[in-house]
């Protein structure tokens, strides 16, 4: 397994799944939105992955200006935006190769095995 946690060290919710992966001896790389946002490329897979860009959206996320922005542009427009302003997006992203979650999602992962 390859994991990869993306989300932020005062999100909860990545907590415990960086806590659930340490447990179960599965080493992962936690990347840190704050510092470092996703690629393109990592946000495509993930998107994929989880059936679209709605599905990854965080409808709580303390910027409505910027989420309220996404929503309403063009498709063709909405993947820059979402790369200039990542903090609209619900956390922990946590992802396997090709396989995607968002949330904290342990049933899924139990099955990564």
């Amino acid at each position: 397994m390859n994991i990869q946690i993306f989300g932020t060290n005062k999100c909860f919710d990545t907590k415990k799944a960086m806590r659930y992966f340490k447990e179960r001896n599965v080493k992962y790389q936690m990347i840190d939105m704050k510092q470092k946002g996703m690629s393109k490329g990592e946000l495509n897979s993930v998107m994929q992955a989880v059936g679209g860009l709605e599905q990854m959206l965080d409808s709580k996320c303390k910027d409505k200006d910027a989420l309220a922005l996404i929503q309403y542009i063009s498709d063709e427009d909405k993947m820059e935006k979402l790369l200039e302003n990542q903090k609209v997006l619900k956390t922990p992203i946590v992802r396997n190769g090709r396989q995607a979650t968002i949330g904290y999602q342990p049933d899924v992962w139990k099955e990564w095995n």
